[in-house]
């Protein structure tokens, strides 16, 4: 069964957008993950197919209706039965790539894409919602939040990246960030390749790697490096960053 996403929108026409090209294009057209932009306003009951309203109690912008949402939402999930539910919303958990995977290994997400001040909290109390955040920052809307979220999940799945382990050593699969990259040309405006991932030696480059990768956590991340069993300054093993560096 193939990933099936639903988005509740009031911009369908910006899905696929960049899904629909390269990898997630390539799976879109191939059948596996599957894609239905669904437009909020066919659910207002109005003439003016009206979806939001001004705040109770007063203050600038306007509000995202309950009753308007939640017949999109019934509609959409008894059609898609035990698929989550999830909004972009700043004031969400942050996503983590653990949650990304735990997504894409299911049937799919509906997810819910907010517009204007936000949504009515009666909504999220009258309706099993999953409020995601993908950063401390605001957007016009949760629908490049929810482009951001589904890019994650799709190249997640069984063939999309290829090899399956092509993300095994990327940023968070392991609790770091990732090592430091290099390719041709051996030797570009003065800066050579580090001579160890020269040396065909593969146990060097594996610990090497994996010193670099403590060491870029440590210094950029040092929430992840305490969760990851790290002390500032020093690598799990007890070493200090400035022994990691590899002299030969």
């Amino acid at each position: 069964m193939s990933f099936a996403a639903t988005v509740l929108t009031l911009y369908p026409e910006m899905f696929p957008g960049p899904l629909g090209i390269s990898l997630a294009g390539r799976a879109l057209a191939e059948g596996k993950w599957s894609l239905d932009a669904v437009q909020i306003r066919d659910f207002a009951t109005d003439k003016h197919r009206s979806v939001d309203d001004t705040p109770a109690g007063g203050g600038a912008g306007m509000v995202m209706r309950a009753d308007v949402l939640a017949s999109a939402l019934d509609a959409t999930a008894a059609r898609n039965p035990g698929v989550p539910v999830l909004t972009m919303t700043p004031r969400g958990s942050p996503l983590t790539q653990a949650r990304v995977r735990n997504l894409a290994q299911g049937p799919g997400a509906i997810i819910l894409c907010g517009r204007f001040e936000g949504i009515d909290q009666r909504l999220f109390d009258a309706r099993r919602i999953e409020e995601v955040s993908i950063g401390d920052y605001i957007l016009s809307g949760g629908e490049m939040a929810a482009l951001t979220l589904l890019d994650a999940c799709i190249r997640l799945l069984p063939g999309v990246m290829g090899a399956a382990s092509s993300g095994d050593d990327e940023s968070f699969e392991t609790g770091l960030l990732e090592y430091p990259h290099y390719t041709r040309p051996q030797e570009w405006e003065g800066r050579t390749i580090p001579e160890v991932l020269r040396s065909g030696d593969h146990a060097r480059i594996a610990a090497w790697r994996k010193r670099e990768a403590e060491a870029i956590t440590r210094l950029r991340r040092p929430d992840l490096w305490e969760r990851h069993g790290g002390t500032p300054g020093r690598s799990p093993s007890g070493a200090r960053h400035e022994d990691w560096d590899d002299k030969s």
